[in-house]
């Protein structure tokens, strides 16, 4: 999924409407400001989840978890899960999150975190145990896989075919996790695409793309060049993307309720649709939905916000 050389633009007829995707990074809570722990195994948000879905049964959307190990094995974290699912108002997928999901047989750091950084083989085991544990506890063979932070690598795409899996919706477009020892995404646009050996993979990328003056030229991926000089770490240390956001420039935008404002949204969707994009996808974290569990998230006030967010985006 990250060469292009392997990659087809997935086509939509031009007068299709737009398609609204939500997809839920469902997991355990953790410190996000601390070193990653196989302990941190604590699933009590679940139970909120149905803060978001009154906001989204009122549009007729149906939400994607994709669940990690923490989740999938625990009756408070699949519970609610499962009810949901069998009323028909959510699918589920997989979230490999590596330090919490078994065999435990690496060294947990943060290059780790990343599942395609793993040896192939325990990124498969990894993945084959998450996946036979939604389908014992839910009744489920998902096909819809989301590697836990973002981190596909080299091995991912033969393991996702091998396994059965339709669709992945890891890919950040125009990202560098690399810093980090994470994915470099930088490469790739927003738009869906077929891969894989027999181009049967569908990615459906989080919709992270640029509005501004001069987004038309980032938007369909002959700028990309210039920003990643923007977003580089010397351009970083003289806040180089946030003048330009601030300038109305070009900004480079997240669809999602987390650190991203309604206003900003929408603008993002505009200047997307106005290139002719018609699949987007909606994202956050399911801690987010009890406080305290998240730095988007950290009270009841913060909590009002964010669901009022989605309504305003919704709307």
């Amino acid at each position: 999924m990250l060469n292009p050389d392997t990659w087809s633009i997935a086509e939509f007829p031009s007068d299709q409407p737009p398609l609204l995707a939500v997809v839920v990074d469902t997991e355990e809570e953790f410190d996000w400001s601390k070193p990653l722990s196989s302990d941190n195994t604590g699933v009590g948000a679940m139970r909120h989840q149905e803060r978001a879905h009154r906001v989204f049964e009122n549009y007729g959307l149906r939400p994607t978890y994709v669940i990690d190990y923490p989740v999938a094995s625990q009756a408070d974290g699949y519970g609610p899960l499962r009810d949901l699912h069998g009323d028909g108002l959510c699918d589920i997928g997989a979230h490999l999150h590596p330090w919490v999901n078994p065999p435990f047989d690496e060294e947990v750091c943060n290059r780790n975190s990343y599942p395609g950084n793993l040896p192939a083989a325990l990124e498969r085991e990894k993945l084959v145990r998450l996946t036979r544990t939604i389908e014992d506890n839910l009744g489920i063979s998902t096909t819809i896989y989301k590697a836990g932070r973002y981190g596909v690598g080299a091995a991912t795409t033969g393991i996702l075919e091998d396994l059965g899996y339709e669709i992945d919706a890891s890919v950040v477009p125009s990202t560098d996790f690399s810093p980090d020892e994470g994915p470099n995404f930088l490469h790739c646009g927003a738009r869906p695409y077929w891969f894989g050996a027999a181009r049967r993979l569908l990615e459906i990328p989080v919709t992270t793309s640029f509005a501004g003056l001069l987004a038309g030229g980032l938007l369909e991926g002959t700028g990309k060049p210039l920003y990643g000089a923007a977003a580089s770490p010397l351009g970083l240390r003289l806040h180089v993307p946030g003048i330009l956001a601030r300038l109305g420039i070009v900004e480079r935008i997240r669809l999602t309720p987390e650190g991203i404002t309604p206003d900003e949204q929408k603008r993002l969707t505009r200047a997307m649709l106005k290139a002719g994009h018609r699949v987007f996808t909606l994202t956050y974290h399911s801690p987010s939905l009890a406080p305290g569990n998240t730095p988007y998230v950290r009270n009841d006030t913060e909590l009002g916000a964010f669901l009022d967010s989605l309504r305003r985006y919704c709307d």
